[in-house]
């Protein structure tokens, strides 16, 4: 009998620590069960990944000495003054001047005159106009003259007219002569004067124009008459004296 009631009582002892060891096995596997599911709420595939921490701004390496610094657009070189110009636009044609080379008419302020009486021909006078000028001038026509206090002008002798006007270049003479008197006396209003005024004519032949020129006469003067006439301006001295 003693040996029938040990081995019950080994045997329930036996259940007792199997049934002991099943309860503390569920209970650990319980317990890992609440701590996975506790960790899984951060690290479910639905939840998002986490963000990096934002790196470290690495300073830009300080420029070298004596080297300038850029600071967003590159600095300009330079100014547009110092920019190298455009081409020049073509200047506009300045106006014909005595400088340009244009001829101009022959007058009293581009010319000196000078009065020279003859003696052959006698009676009379020869005129001589130089161009003082920096540019050629022409001699239009014949030479408007004033003997003293007189009214109107003497006549030209018609066949002395040249083939072309007169053109003196800056340095040259053109040349008129005057007849003063009849050479036989059949002149009237004789009379002598001592004064002269030499006036020239423009392109057209029926006006003066500039300045008139006031050359001088002997002292004694000079005798005329109503013969007086002048010839047209002349390129030579010998086709003056001839006409």
């Amino acid at each position: 009998m003693l040996g029938i009631r040990t081995a019950r009582t080994s045997r329930t002892r036996l259940l007792a620590a199997v049934a002991t060891a099943a309860l503390a096995a569920l209970t650990l596997t319980a317990c890992n069960d609440d701590a996975g599911d506790a960790g899984g709420k951060g690290t479910s595939a639905n939840s998002p990944a986490p963000t990096a921490p934002p790196a470290a701004s690495v300073p830009a390496p300080a420029p070298a000495t004596g080297a300038p610094a850029q600071t967003g657009a590159p600095a300009q070189t330079g100014s547009p003054a110092s920019a190298k110009p455009s081409a020049k636009a073509p200047a506009a044609p300045k106006p014909p001047s005595p400088a340009d080379g244009k001829a101009v008419t022959c007058e009293g302020s581009v010319t000196k005159t000078v009065a020279a009486p003859l003696t052959r021909p006698v009676n009379h006078l020869l005129l001589t106009v130089t161009n003082t000028g920096s540019a050629p001038c022409y001699l239009y026509g014949y030479p408007a003259v004033r003997f003293g206090e007189a009214q109107s002008v003497p006549p030209v002798i018609e066949d002395s007219k040249p083939q072309a006007v007169v053109t003196l270049k800056p340095g040259e003479s053109g040349y008129a002569s005057v007849n003063l008197s009849a050479t036989d006396g059949s002149g009237g209003h004789g009379r002598t004067e001592t004064s002269l005024a030499v006036y020239f004519h423009g392109p057209s032949g029926n006006e003066s124009v500039g300045a008139g020129s006031n050359p001088s006469l002997p002292a004694k003067g000079l005798y005329i008459d109503d013969s007086l006439k002048v010839s047209y301006w002349q390129q030579s001295m010998d086709d003056a004296v001839t006409s």
